[in-house]
């Protein structure tokens, strides 16, 4: 069943329209946090799949007022676009180092040369789709084979050290990520209709988005963990606070023992409180008893050293 009287079947159609929904929602979340490279190399992917879509579903209609040609040149282009941003998607989302060169050297000559020649080019010439088809995709169908095979054996060195049960998950995910996109050169070989191709590919992308945002729900957890540790020990008192509260400083007791480690002599320090010198002298006195102390200097050395056990009791430290 197609929609508005298109060539475009009504489940590409859905899946268009939630996929447009997606690509903006995560484009904002983009916007938010440029630095998330892992979400700028998924909204790319996104957008292809997008073009893809449209393209293979309104491509070819003879009622458009676009060339055949063109339209399937484009139609089957955006298919080998695609394809050929797999190996560099799991090669930067997933870290997989190994896919480096299939991801940089390997699509360039076994997928988009091949798409060059036959559909591009030869198509172009002789306007035999056929032949392109049954040229152009063989080449990438057995480069697909050899690019499952070096996606799955990447994946595995990665996690195989890792054998918790979320990891293995995430392997099998995977898997049924990429089974999906090593299909479509045979799909468009056996002139699959749109609605396989469509839920295919799409389920292949259904599996990567739950994989990305479980990723993306582990990292931030990390990151919420990270943040509340760092504020646990931001909200700690400092070593001097914890001595002033061990030795049982009054809040006054504290508060000038704080301009003494300024550099403050006992005028200036007078001055500051509006109090006596007399009256911030007899804190003092009070002070170097409570801590058992003769001097300011060894009272700020005191002070400032690691928090006496808690286990020790304040009248042990009023004794010492």
């Amino acid at each position: 069943m197609n929609v508005f009287g298109t060539e475009m079947h009504v489940v590409t159609f859905v899946f268009v329209l939630l996929e447009i929904i997606m690509f903006f929602y995560q484009l904002l979340y983009y916007l938010f946090r440029p630095q998330d490279k892992s979400r700028m190399w998924y909204l790319v992917l996104l957008s292809l799949l997008i073009i893809y879509n449209i393209t293979g579903g309104l491509f070819p209609d003879p009622k458009l007022d676009i060339p055949i040609k063109v339209q399937n040149i484009a139609a089957y282009g955006s298919g080998f676009l695609m394809a050929s941003y797999f190996p560099y998607y799991f090669y930067r989302a997933f870290e997989l180092k190994r896919l480096r060169f299939h991801a940089l050297y390997g699509v360039p000559l076994f997928l988009i040369l091949p798409y060059i020649l036959f559909f591009v080019i030869g198509y172009s010439i002789d306007g035999d789709l056929n032949l392109a088809i049954r040229y152009g995709v063989a080449v990438p169908f057995i480069y697909s084979i050899v690019l499952l095979y070096a996606i799955s054996r990447a994946v595995w060195l990665k996690y195989k050290e890792r054998t918790n049960q979320n990891n293995f998950i995430e392997v099998l995910a995977v898997y049924c990520a990429i089974i999906p996109w090593a299909s479509l050169a045979l799909l468009s070989y056996l002139h699959a209709s749109q609605l396989v191709e469509v839920v295919c590919t799409n389920g292949g992308f259904i599996v990567i988005t739950v994989l990305f945002i479980s990723r993306y729900i582990a990292k931030a957890r990390v990151e919420y963990e990270q943040l509340k540790e760092f504020n646990n020990l931001a909200n700690q008192p400092s070593i001097f606070e914890q001595n002033c509260k061990y030795f049982q400083l009054t809040s006054r007791e504290a508060e000038i023992v704080g301009l003494i480690r300024q550099g403050c002599k006992y005028k200036d320090i007078a001055d500051k409180l509006f109090r006596s010198e007399k009256t911030v002298t007899k804190h003092v006195q009070n002070v170097f008893e409570k801590v058992g102390v003769n001097n300011r200097t060894e009272l700020l050395h005191k002070l400032e050293q690691k928090p006496i056990s808690g286990s020790n009791s304040v009248s042990e430290a009023s004794e010492a």
